[in-house]
């Protein structure tokens, strides 16, 4: 697996996520962890999370693992990105050292030997995780099955819009080919994302941290995310309810670039 990550960085397939969130968690506070805590919560409609196992498939930061164990939540965690991991690891020893109920792993999505092993939870959490992986609906079907029926399934996956989303996996392709690209890239979307877009949500009275996150660095995962693919909200819908889940809350970014969120439950089949 590792040789493989490497390989595909090395390609310039793939963003090196594991390395921009470790500069991110150099920034961590008190509030971010809050925020993201009261994320959880409100989406979850949960104020605890005591007695539930909470997976968070490809956990980046690390962070929402950490917010899932402060509700007191058994957690497993895992990604694919080695440096992921460890950022993980690094919160863990933190917060909660030597603790017997958060298990952290380095494992892929894709991979159904792996994902055989951890059973059948109340909550499986993935983030704007699941369209990085090169193979997206595959991934989206593998989360599926590590719910339990009645437990809840949290993701988030990018918003398609049709030709702007080709425009962004073209800029991301460049944006991994040499430092050169990069630097371009970034220069010529900064006014766009670091002073246009938060002087029109400080206007709307929006201007605010979204899950404890860093504006730097998703800008930067934004623009370099490879692995990158997008799906409708009705796309979304319709490929869950084929798989006996119930839609139970969608928050979505309308026709702009980002994440649409989905909350769904696997439905209990009668006996």
């Amino acid at each position: 697996m590792r040789s493989t990550f490497a390989e595909e960085i090395v390609e310039g397939k793939r963003f090196e996520f594991g390395k921009n969130w470790a500069l991110f968690l150099r920034n961590l506070n008190a509030e971010r962890i809050e925020i993201a805590r009261h994320s959880l919560q409100s989406m979850l409609g949960l104020d605890s999370l005591a007695g539930k196992v909470f997976i968070d498939v490809g956990c980046g930061s690390g962070l929402f693992s950490l917010a899932a164990r402060q509700l007191g939540a058994r957690v497993h965690t895992f990604d694919y990105d080695p440096q992921s991991v460890a950022c993980a690891r690094y919160l863990k020893e933190k917060f909660f050292p030597q603790d017997s109920q958060w298990a952290i792993g380095q494992g892929s999505v894709l991979d159904q030997a792996y994902l055989g092993t951890l059973g059948q939870n109340d909550v499986v959490y993935s983030w704007g995780v699941l369209h990085h992986t090169g193979a997206m609906w595959e991934a989206l079907a593998n989360v599926a099955l590590l719910v339990k029926p009645g437990g809840q399934l949290f993701i988030a996956i990018y918003n398609d819009q049709g030709w702007i989303s080709r425009y962004w996996k073209f800029m991301k392709s460049q944006y991994n080919q040499g430092a050169l690209r990069k630097f371009l890239i970034i220069a010529v979307h900064i006014p766009y994302f670091m002073v246009l877009v938060p002087l029109v949500q400080l206007a709307k009275g929006k201007f605010r941290l979204k899950r404890g996150m860093s504006r730097w660095h998703d800008f930067l995962d934004w623009l370099g995310g490879l692995p990158f693919e997008v799906a409708s909200p009705e796309a979304v819908g319709e490929f869950y309810g084929q798989r006996a889940f119930t839609l139970q809350k969608r928050k979505t970014c309308g026709r702009r670039h980002g994440c649409n969120e989905y909350l769904l439950q696997r439905n209990v089949i009668p006996r």
